[in-house]
């Protein structure tokens, strides 16, 4: 099954899924091995492990490089970040086709005009309603595959406050939107009434520290949201450990007062699957 089926047909079971965030072929893999049903390709995280903030820095190319890895490291569905598409309609479907043929189950496309900067920083701007319907309209004409989801993202609760947002919303779907994506709202009233205002499939951005306040699982289930994505809290985790682990370093010459938290050499060859690459050469 491929793998935009097997996205659709876990979607259609009536679960939330919940897709957490992965940077590279390690994370993705560590995504998989955990168990999940899907996996993230944060654009945000993407940018932030290549040293950049989440301003849409980076190239097309760059980004895509990054989501091939994840979905050949992974072997699960990936939701892609797509971004604005990286640009006008033309870029729209390039970035489309390359992301098709990169493997991808999903991708979303935004109403942030470019360059993009983080959904929950503030100071965003859109493009018009009309050109992301085109952008819309343009994406799903340029996929192959019928069963890839196209999600769009609206910001428009930041820039252009509540009820702006619902009505591109609805726009997007009319354009031919899979899934709908409000990104930042603010308070649980505003993810009960995005419930409540757009019936259809929702995806919902939910990690700790964000304008968004959390809430549990079930109760998105129960409301209608049925992709749960949390961007960068891996990365996040990440971050900590490894500065832990270098004023370890840094204090004593080596990482054993940290040995705990460190994975072992073993663990490390395990995820990374050493023994089946080197098992090639013995057919």
């Amino acid at each position: 099954m491929k793998p935009t089926q097997k996205l659709r047909q876990a979607l259609a079971g009536g679960a939330t899924l919940v897709a957490p965030g992965a940077y590279d072929g390690l994370s993705a893999r560590l995504v998989a091995l955990a168990g999940f049903e899907a996996v993230y390709a944060s654009g945000g995280a993407i940018a932030r492990a290549a040293g950049y903030p989440d301003l849409g820095i980076l190239s097309f190319t760059e980004v895509l490089e990054r989501i091939e890895k994840i979905v050949d490291a992974s072997g699960l569905p990936v939701v892609a970040d797509a971004d604005t598409g990286f640009g006008g309609s033309a870029n729209v479907e390039r970035t489309v086709r390359a992301f098709e043929r990169a493997g991808v189950a999903a991708f979303h496309i935004e109403d942030q005009s470019f360059p993009k900067r983080c959904g929950h920083l503030d100071d965003k701007s859109l493009v018009d309603a009309s050109e992301m319907c085109l952008k819309i309209r343009i994406a799903r004409q340029t996929l192959s595959d019928p069963d890839c989801l196209v999600i769009a993202r609206t910001d428009a609760i930041a820039v252009e406050g509540f009820e702006a947002a619902i009505a591109r919303a609805e726009r997007y779907v009319e354009a031919g939107a899979d899934m709908i994506f409000v990104e930042a709202p603010e308070s649980v009233e505003q993810i009960h009434e995005i419930a409540r205002r757009l019936p259809g499939p929702k995806l919902i951005n939910m990690f700790y520290g964000g304008k968004t306040p959390l809430v549990p699982v079930p109760e998105l289930t129960r409301l209608g949201y049925q992709l749960v994505i949390i961007p960068s809290d891996l990365q996040r985790a990440a971050i900590h450990a490894i500065q832990q682990t270098l004023a370890q370093i840094r204090s004593t010459g080596d990482s054993s007062g940290v040995a705990g938290q460190l994975a072992s050499f073993k663990e490390r060859e395990e995820i990374i699957q050493t023994s089946r690459y080197l098992a090639l050469d013995k057919y």
